[in-house]
This record gives structure tokens, C-alpha cells and sequence, in this order.
């Protein structure tokens, strides 16, 4: 049931993305997949690499997942300002 909350709240946390210049790495698409997979890990890293059971879950796993998915969000950023930097661009 926490991947459940991970997961709807990387997507809370993506719906902000609108207000920053799409530079993530594979566009708006790659900029939720970044946020889901943050949110993913680190909430699996917190808990042990195990999955929480419904009894398991309480409001903190919905704040578990808010740091992994800025860090997924902005390492996506990261990885298409420097994609774009190196890609030569065409007239």
C-alpha cells in the first residue's frame, strides 16, 4: 500500500513541473517517470527495501516520498540542461 502513496504522491510533487522550462531528460514524460522512480527508491531505501502493508502505511509515507521525487525531478533537470549543452544544434 506505501507504493501506492509513493507513487500518487511523485505525482502530486510532477504536477509543479509546469512552472520550470522543460529541460528534463526525455521532456514532460521523462520528468514523471524521474519523479515516480525518486520517489520509488527512496521510499524503498527508508523502509528497508521492503514493501509496507496497509497496516503498515500512515501520513509519513506520503512524506517519504517527497524528497525522493525532487531528487528524481532534478536529476532529470540536470541530465537535459547537460544533454542540451552538448548536443550541437541545427538550423
Amino acid at each position: 500500500m506505501s507504493m501506492l502513496v509513493w507513487v500518487m504522491m511523485a505525482i502530486a510533487i510532477w504536477h509543479f513541473t509546469i512552472w520550470l522550462p522543460d529541460r528534463f531528460y526525455g521532456g514532460i514524460v521523462g520528468a514523471l517517470l524521474a519523479a515516480i522512480a525518486g520517489s520509488v527508491l527512496f521510499g524503498l531505501a527508508i523502509s528497508g527495501f521492503t514493501i509496507p502493508g496497509r497496516n503498515d502505511t500512515h501520513i509519513g509515507a506520503a512524506l517519504e516520498a517527497i524528497p525522493g521525487s525532487l531528487i528524481g525531478l532534478g536529476a532529470s533537470y540536470a541530465w537535459g540542461v547537460l544533454q542540451e549543452r552538448t548536443t550541437p544544434r541545427r538550423a
